[in-house]
């Protein structure tokens, strides 16, 4: 769509918006009026999520119908990946605007992600201030609490009283991202501890900030694992936490909103392997159909060959199953019970390793855990299991399938508890143990306690 029709549809006659049609319905049929009116009555994270669906052309028409405060807001709210998007689409001026205007947390977290000449770009048209912070952020490791954090803080010397320190905040305030929060330093800038906002407010105005200060605060380096931090701040409940250097001097806080979006893309990363696929960024409605089937691919390939320990398995018990040719009939409860079982054990392992309630000196006391819940399990599932059996193949043959059920169901809980904790001892990421890995190492090893468990029980 030119700007010389963007023009003429204003000048259009107004069309009416129905509450079913999206914006990327409007903006293809070139109702710019409506796509104004649209854009006028949602949010901005409704709007960027609406942008996120759309393909590159539509998003970036969309995206220069807003105002400039608005698209500011908007593009705060997209993913990196979407950002680069509409950067592409932007003049120079707008595109140097936009990017000037981002908080330092944001910009660093999009040009950590951007293509070079994407990044270099954006980093060329910054004010010298501002190149200043992004580079020092995105000079800290990947993955490190420095990449997340805003270095915009209203610090405050410890020798202020309360008035003073009001007008400091009220004097630096704008330009900082958060001011619920407030570092006390000393000449050196060294993290003394923090005060809140609300004690200030609320304390007598000749009193010392030094007194309100409280001098043991939960802090974090900025070499620190970004994730770790996020989910200490959930623990801790605080809003903001302090960032120091190596020598202690204050270099930041990281926020809830950025610690939330830590948190949310280690677990969408984990949720992802433990269904046995590669992580991807981007909106799920924006991807193409050949993108999602490249990250599956993989793990579907390795799993196919992992399966291969099946077929031996049950072409190394032929001969058993020619004797009792009834025990077929029972693979694929068994297998199934057996991988779910596992699946749900790794899962939850999996969980707990994430969030702390399982460290690695946990270990026996895991295995333990999970193999009385595997028994458990499968002597529930045995006693449905027999009554069926008892059914279809009468009473030797469902013994066998309610013992199996219980050695199944106690190995499985016990691998899919275990392994999880064995991958992190080996510096390995726990969630690369997935279910769908589990299951696999669960049907081929049920067989074998199934066939053996046939062989005792039948005497064949």
């Amino acid at each position: 769509m030119t700007q010389t029709e963007l023009i003429e549809a204003r000048a259009a006659q107004p069309e009416s918006l129905t509450l079913s049609e999206s914006l990327q319905d409007v903006v293809e049929r070139h109702r710019v009026d409506a796509a104004l009116r649209w854009l006028e009555n949602h949010p901005p994270h409704v709007i960027a999520d609406e942008l996120a669906r759309m393909d590159a052309v539509a998003a970036g028409v969309a995206f220069r119908l807003l105002d400039k405060d608005l698209a500011l807001a908007v593009f705060e709210e997209l993913e990196p990946v979407d950002q680069q998007q509409i950067l592409q689409g932007l003049r120079e001026k707008s595109f140097r605007e936009l990017v000037e205007g981002m908080a330092p947390d944001d910009r660093a977290r999009m040009l950590r992600e951007a293509p070079a000449k994407v990044a270099k770009k954006a980093l060329a048209g910054l004010s010298p201030r501002e190149r200043r912070m992004t580079a020092a952020l995105l000079g800290y490791p990947e993955g490190s609490v420095g990449r997340y954090m805003t270095p915009e803080v209203v610090a405050l010397p410890s020798n202020l009283t309360v008035a003073e320190a009001l007008r400091a905040v009220r004097a630096k305030g704008g330009k900082a991202e958060t001011v619920y929060t407030l570092p006390v330093v000393d000449c050196g800038r060294r993290l003394l501890g923090i005060v809140e906002l609300r004690e200030l407010v609320l304390s007598d105005l000749d009193s010392m900030v030094a007194d309100l200060v409280v001098t043991e605060p939960i802090f974090v380096r900025a070499t620190d694992s970004a994730e770790k931090a996020a989910r200490l701040m959930r623990e801790t409940n605080d809003i903001n936490l302090p960032v120091v250097d190596s020598e202690n001097r204050l270099v930041g806080l990281l926020t809830i909103d950025d610690a939330v979006e830590v948190i949310e893309a280690a677990d969408s990363e984990d949720v992802a392997k433990q269904a046995g696929s590669a992580p991807w960024t981007g909106h799920y409605m924006a991807a193409g159909v050949f993108q999602l089937a490249r990250y599956r691919a993989l793990w579907l390939l390795l799993l196919l060959v992992a399966a291969t320990l099946t077929v031996s398995v049950t072409g190394y018990f032929e001969t058993t199953l020619e004797q009792a040719a009834q025990l077929a009939l029972f693979i694929p409860l068994l297998i199934g019970a057996g991988g779910n079982a596992g699946a749900q054990a790794a899962t939850a392992c999996v969980r707990a390793v994430a969030v702390g309630e399982v460290r690695g000196g946990d270990l026996f006391k895991v295995i333990w855990r999970e193999c009385r819940v595997g028994l458990v399990l499968g002597a529930m599932l045995a006693v449905v299991g027999v009554i069926i059996g008892g059914l279809f193949v009468g009473p030797r043959i469902a013994m066998v399938v309610g013992v199996t059920l219980i050695l199944i169901c106690a190995w499985a809980a016990t691998i899919g508890g275990t392994m999880p904790l064995l991958a992190k001892r080996l510096r390995i990421d726990p969630a690369v143990v997935s279910a769908p890995m589990v299951t696999t190492l669960v049907d081929a090893t049920g067989l074998i306690i199934y066939f053996t468990t046939a062989k005792l029980v039948l005497g064949i």
